[in-house]
């Protein structure tokens, strides 16, 4: 696929490999940064996982001041208190320590601190949100968002019920800290979540409209690492070799979607976290194989490919075989690591029927489905939903 004038962006710095969180007091150095506040969520602290962040902040003599009040699927409420929180100090960054969430709400805290809007909602796309107040340095602690290296922050409009992304330089952190031993203590159902979460940003970014031979080249290499390592990741937590592959393969992921955008998957996932707060990478598994039959034949060489580099299919195998084959493989892993059905979820079937129309309406307002190969229309992504309550995509 060949790409005109594409347009690259990515963090200043990536510190990569085991034991890199200790080096976050010289990340700072490097960028004459001293005065943080430190993003986070509840169990951080209370687990004092977060330790493995402020520790090394105290020991070189710097203050730290830390805002744990993240939520799963952030608020823009949040995000306010964030703010508030943020102006009564004399603060020089932000750092962003957890899973998505966190990272998610530093972004949005230094998009909203900046001041253009008075509101999350004012800066929703289209609307650029290139204008940070304050850098932003992300030490995800999950192997799955990509958040740490993306322009990219997913906020809840609380008045509106909406999942918003937000996207700009604005969300772009400064620096990053890739440290797979911060996701030794994830649980299975997270592991998987968040590694399906990222093998859905290798899969759109590689078969997006947007897609460039830059994502290309990082997006087919995620794959590979995480069709390799996310099963034994999944059953084996301490598994160092598994952990660093997903790790690698999820900011490598996430480098790829932020350069080429993400699709339909991700689309209609949004609005199934925004009503029912199914977690994100979760309700990116319950559509993922649904939404590959649906798109296959519009790009029979690109997921054919991905097929083979995840490792659904090899070489041998014709355009049309292997595409067959992701779509089988897809659901097979699924039932691997037990995703569960909206259903199986507890979710009310009346009350997602009801909510149909709205997430069609949600999902092509965000303006992912676009870059699908496939471009749904509100009936098609209606039906699309309905075909994942009623388990077509895992009988047919």
């Amino acid at each position: 696929m060949t790409a005109v004038n594409a347009n690259i962006a990515a963090p200043r710095m990536l510190q990569v490999g085991g034991g890199a969180v200790r080096q976050i007091a010289d990340v700072l150095g490097k960028f004459g940064l001293s005065r943080p506040l430190v993003v986070t969520d509840p169990f951080m602290v209370s687990s004092r996982h977060v330790q493995h962040c402020l520790d090394p902040l105290v020991a070189a003599g710097i203050v730290v001041t830390v805002f744990s009040a993240t939520v799963p699927d952030p608020t823009d409420t949040v995000i306010e208190a964030g703010v508030a929180e943020l102006k009564r100090g004399n603060f020089d960054c932000l750092i962003g320590f957890g899973g998505g969430s966190p990272i998610d709400t530093a972004k949005a805290m230094a998009i909203l601190a900046a001041g253009a809007g008075s509101k999350m909602r004012d800066y929703k796309v289209p609307v650029a949100a290139d204008k940070g107040a304050l850098p932003v340095i992300a030490i995800p602690t999950t192997a799955g968002t990509g958040s740490e290296c993306t322009r990219f922050t997913v906020i809840t409009d609380t008045e509106r019920d909406e999942k918003m992304l937000i996207a700009g330089l604005g969300a772009l952190p400064l620096a990053a800290i890739v440290d797979y031993e911060l996701t030794y203590s994830v649980p299975p159902r997270t592991t998987a979540d968040t590694g399906v979460d990222s093998l859905t940003h290798a899969l759109e970014a590689f078969v997006s409209k947007r897609a460039n031979p830059f994502s290309d080249a990082l997006a087919v290499s995620a794959m590979a690492l995480i069709g390799r390592h996310i099963r034994t990741a999944y059953a084996e937590p301490r598994n160092a070799a598994a952990r660093e592959g997903m790790m690698l393969g999820a900011t490598q992921a996430g480098l790829a979607f932020s350069n080429a955008s993400v699709a339909l998957v991700h689309g209609m996932s949004r609005p199934i976290g925004a009503h029912f707060h199914v977690p994100h990478g979760l309700s990116n598994a319950m559509l993922l194989p649904a939404i590959t039959r649906f798109s296959v034949d519009a790009a029979q060489d690109r997921y054919a490919e991905a097929a083979r580099r995840i490792g659904f299919a090899d070489e041998r195998d014709g355009d049309a075989p292997a595409a067959a084959k992701l779509v089988a493989g897809l659901e097979a892993l699924n039932k691997e690591l037990s995703v569960p059905s909206p259903a199986e979820y507890g979710i009310d079937e009346g009350v997602w029927s009801g909510k149909m129309d709205l997430m069609a309406e949600q999902a092509l307002a965000s303006g992912s489905p676009a870059n699908n190969p496939r471009v749904p229309d509100k009936s098609e992504i209606v039906a699309l939903y309905r075909e994942v309550w009623t388990g077509a995509a895992r009988n047919a």
